[in-house]
């Protein structure tokens, strides 16, 4: 069914255009037979019709506009009552008129359709303008609604941040860009600018941020989890340093993307160096003991070594009066000799069992005469 009325269309269009063909010719017969008595001029109807053929019908409706008006002005130029189509004498004219027509139907036919590419780029230009216009057009909507649902944003995060000028505590707000856009009173006291100096600026580049790890893992964390929380050192305007606990929350708009961080800090200076003078005092405590340990150790270490020292000093000064005798008493000096030598014994293994005491030596058994130990006593 579809085929039958394409084919209908086509055929009535063809009739139509090949039909306007005859029409035009006939018409420009008809005025150049009623203009016959005024003027010599014969052709330029036909060429009009030849043009207006070609224009609006095509190739096909022209070359038939140009062999109807080619008859029709041998018609007239053939004398009265010839009956032969063509007249040898009328050739030469004819043959010019004909390829005057033949031009211009040429010409005409490239023109419409020049015409018609020119139009047809211009619509596909235009389209594609529109087009573009329109993404352009959508996308500056899209921007638009971005900027607008940023600002609602900004200005909610501002009206919840005024109520937060009420708090001690150091709290400020700032864009996805690090710069300030909210500054409370805590902070205008902690760290000495105010707010219309602080906003605007950038946060990091402000306190001269000293941070505990890359800001790059920090702002991953933030991003993934929503918050981050740490300890941060900070400058005033004065030039002082101060450690801050710092707590950051991220603020997400309705399409996930985030467009604000909060940051509340504590300042914790007092309490770090609180923190270190205990540090520092258990150190030296640490120390002091240490030093009266040792010092128990060495007097401990010097009356076991003192002892039998001093029983080799003794028995030595003995063994040298037995031999300053004029008959040298040899049995009393080999015995002062031989306590010398069990006592030097004796200082050996108190040093021995020291040493064994500071490697963490493991222990051992051994037998211990309690007679012996009375008498060394003794």
């Amino acid at each position: 069914m579809l085929k039958v009325e394409s084919w209908a269309r086509r055929v009535s269009r063809v009739v139509w255009q090949y039909g306007l063909a005859v029409m035009s010719v006939a018409v420009a017969l008809g005025i150049t037979n009623s203009l016959e008595r005024y003027t010599t001029l014969r052709t330029p109807i036909f060429y009009i019709a030849i043009i207006i053929s070609a224009w609006f019908g095509g190739m096909g409706p022209g070359l038939l506009a140009v062999a109807l008006s080619t008859l029709a002005v041998d018609y007239y130029f053939a004398p009265r009552g010839q009956t032969s189509v063509l007249s040898i004498d009328n050739w030469p004219f004819i043959l010019l008129f004909l390829l005057s027509g033949l031009v211009a139907c040429w010409i005409t036919v490239q023109r419409r359709r020049a015409e018609e590419a020119l139009k047809q780029a211009r619509d596909e230009l235009e389209a594609r303008v529109e087009e573009r216009t329109s993404d352009l057009r959508r996308a500056t909507e899209e921007l638009q609604a971005e900027i607008v649902e940023r600002k609602r944003g900004e200005e909610a995060l501002r009206e919840r941040a005024n109520l937060l000028d009420l708090t001690h505590d150091t709290v400020f707000a700032r864009d996805i860009n690090e710069v300030i856009t909210f500054w409370n009173r805590g902070a205008e006291n902690l760290y000495g600018w105010t707010r219309d100096e602080a906003i605007g600026q950038v946060s990091h580049h402000l306190t001269q941020t000293i941070f505990p790890v890359p800001l790059e893992e920090i702002t991953a964390e933030l991003k993934s989890t929503g918050r981050w929380e740490g300890e941060l050192i900070h400058t005033r305007r004065d030039g002082t340093r101060v450690v801050v606990a710092s707590r950051w929350a991220l603020q997400l708009d309705e399409r996930a993307k985030p467009i604000a961080v909060l940051e509340t800090n504590n300042d914790i200076t007092e309490r770090k160096r609180a923190e270190e003078a205990l540090h520092k005092a258990h150190v030296e405590l640490a120390h002091v003991t240490r030093v009266a340990t040792l010092g128990e150790m060495t007097a401990s270490i010097s009356h076991e070594v003192n002892q039998p020292l001093a029983a080799v000093v003794t028995n030595a000064n003995a063994c040298l009066r037995w031999l300053a005798r004029q008959s040298p008493d040899l049995d009393e000096a080999r015995a002062a000799v031989e306590r010398i030598i069990r006592d030097g014994s004796r200082a050996s293994e108190v040093i021995g069992r020291i040493r064994a005491l500071v490697k963490k030596s493991p222990p051992q058994k051994d037998w211990l005469n309690i007679n012996d130990i009375i008498l060394e006593v003794i």
